[in-house]
């Protein structure tokens, strides 16, 4: 191989360039808060779908919602959107503060500390109801 360059960031830099030749808005595009974009499922329909409803006999929507925020916190940052928005609608199936807290703590056994930390900060942001700039 004569080229030292990272073939991902090769590839990367091959996307970016196609898009802002196709429109150079996107040159200064960011994915940061695009969860805002997609409303919270009420409570009910997340236990229809997510719950019970479809097995009377398994884990309701909660439950399940809490284990999504447990692999997404061992996962670390790479979900951060993904994170905001399980907590966002594991308030509107019912779960406490608390919870949340315990859940993310938990995934630190192995996801490790810096996983837990950013996972209870982004989870903190929206149970604070602090909005992104």
């Amino acid at each position: 191989m004569s080229d030292p360059t990272n073939p991902f960031e090769a590839m990367m830099k091959m996307g970016q360039d196609m898009a802002k030749t196709m429109n150079p808005a996107l040159e200064a595009f960011t994915p940061k808060g695009f969860e805002n974009m997609m409303p919270t499922m009420p409570a009910d329909m997340m236990e229809q779908f997510m719950g019970k409803g479809l097995n009377p006999e398994g884990l309701d929507a909660k439950t399940r919602l809490l284990l999504t925020l447990t692999g997404l916190t061992i996962q670390g940052a790479q979900g951060e959107a993904q994170i905001r928005l399980t907590v966002r609608h594991l308030v509107e199936a019912g779960a406490t503060k608390q919870e949340i807290a315990e859940t993310i703590a938990q995934a630190a056994m192995f996801g490790g500390v810096p996983a837990m930390s950013k996972a209870m900060e982004l989870a903190t942001e929206v149970l604070d109801g602090k909005k992104e700039s």
